[in-house]
C-alpha cells in the first residue's frame, strides 16, 4: 500500500510568517482531507509536497522516495490541481489536453488521442471538448483541471480548494468525480469547506496556524463529541456572559436571536438542550470560532 509520510516540516516566509510549524502526517491510499481556514498553511503544504517550493526543514517520503531529493522522480507520479489556475481561454479543451499529454511524454498521436478522449469522458466533458475553455463554467474548468492532473495515472493526486466558488450542482458533480479517484492512489483534498471532507474523505486532519491539531476519521471524530454539545437561543446582548462562562464553540443568528453551541461534559443548566454533533462541530471545537478568519 502506498504511503506519504511528512515529518517535522517547517516553513517560514521572508516576511516572518510561519506557514508550517513541525507538520507530521502519515497518509495512506484513499481520500484524505486537509481541513483548515484560509491562511492555515494548507496551500503551503500542498506546494511543498508537489515540489513547487522548498521547506526550511523536515522530510517528505512517498512510497520510499525522498521527495525533497528526488523531485523529478516524484513529479512523474504526481498530479496537482492548484487552488489558482487558468488556461488559455481561446483554446478548446481537446487541444489543451492534447498539449498537456504531449508534455507528459505521450508522443504517439493515436495513443494521445485515445488518452485525451478517455479523460474527457471521465470528467464528463467529451461532448463539449471543442468549446473554448474561456466559455466553460467554474465547475467545468475544475473538471478540466482534474483531467489534466490525471494524465499519466498519478499515484499521488493533490487538489487544492477544488470546490470553492462552485454552486451546489457543480459541487455535487465534482464530488462524484473525486469519489472514484481514491481507490488505488492517494488523493489529498485541501479545503476550508467541511462538507467536502464529510462527503468524500475516510481520513482527515485539521490544520491551523501551520500546526496539525487533529487527525482522525470523520465518523469517529463526530462520535467523540456525543453527549458533549448543548445549544441555546440567547439575546445578542448576553453573548459575552456566555462566552465568559462556557466553552462556546460556535454561534449563528436565528429568528433575531443567537443560537450558541456549548461544549461541556454535562448539561450546563436546564435552559440548554442537547445537540447532535456533526463534523462542523468537530471543526469548531478544534479551532475556536473567533480564531477563524
Amino acid at each position: 500500500m502506498k504511503e506519504l509520510k511528512i515529518d517535522s516540516l517547517m516553513k517560514t516566509y521572508s516576511n516572518g510568517v510561519q506557514a508550517l510549524r513541525g507538520v507530521n502526517l502519515t497518509i495512506k491510499e484513499g481520500m484524505f482531507g486537509l481541513l483548515g481556514p484560509n491562511g492555515a498553511g494548507k496551500s503551503t503544504l500542498m506546494r511543498t509536497i508537489s515540489t513547487l517550493q522548498e521547506a526550511d526543514s523536515g522530510t517528505i517520503t512517498f512510497d520510499g522516495i525522498d521527495v525533497t531529493k528526488n523531485k523529478m522522480e516524484i513529479r512523474k507520479r504526481l498530479g496537482f490541481l492548484p487552488q489558482d489556475f487558468d488556461f488559455y481561454p481561446n483554446i478548446s479543451a481537446v487541444d489543451m489536453l492534447n498539449h498537456f499529454a504531449r508534455l507528459k511524454g505521450v508522443t504517439n498521436p493515436k495513443e494521445r488521442k485515445e488518452i485525451v478522449s478517455y479523460y474527457l469522458n471521465k470528467v464528463n466533458l467529451f461532448e463539449v471538448k471543442k468549446k473554448h475553455l474561456g466559455s466553460y463554467s467554474g465547475g467545468m474548468k475544475q473538471r478540466f483541471g482534474i483531467a489534466q492532473a490525471l494524465l499519466g495515472e498519478p499515484d499521488l493526486l493533490i487538489v487544492d480548494e477544488p470546490t470553492a466558488g462552485l454552486d451546489p450542482k457543480e459541487r455535487n458533480h465534482f464530488y462524484n468525480i473525486l469519489s472514484e479517484l481514491g481507490e488505488n492512489r492517494i488523493v489529498i483534498l485541501s479545503t476550508h469547506i467541511v462538507d467536502d471532507v464529510n462527503e468524500l474523505c475516510s481520513e482527515f486532519a485539521i490544520i491551523h496556524k501551520g500546526e496539525v491539531l487533529l487527525t482522525n476519521n470523520p465518523i469517529q471524530s463526530v462520535e467523540d463529541l456525543n453527549d458533549q454539545l448543548w445549544k441555546k437561543l440567547i439575546d445578542k446582548s448576553d453573548m459575552k456572559q456566555y462566552t465568559d462562562q462556557y466553552k462556546v464553540i460556535s454561534s449563528r443568528l436565528q429568528a433575531g436571536k443567537v443560537q450558541i453551541t456549548v461544549q461541556n461534559s454535562e448539561l450546563p443548566d436546564e435552559t440548554f438542550s442537547s445537540k447532535d454533533p456533526d463534523l462542523s462541530d468537530v471543526y469548531f471545537s478544534t479551532i475556536p470560532a473567533d480564531e477563524i478568519v
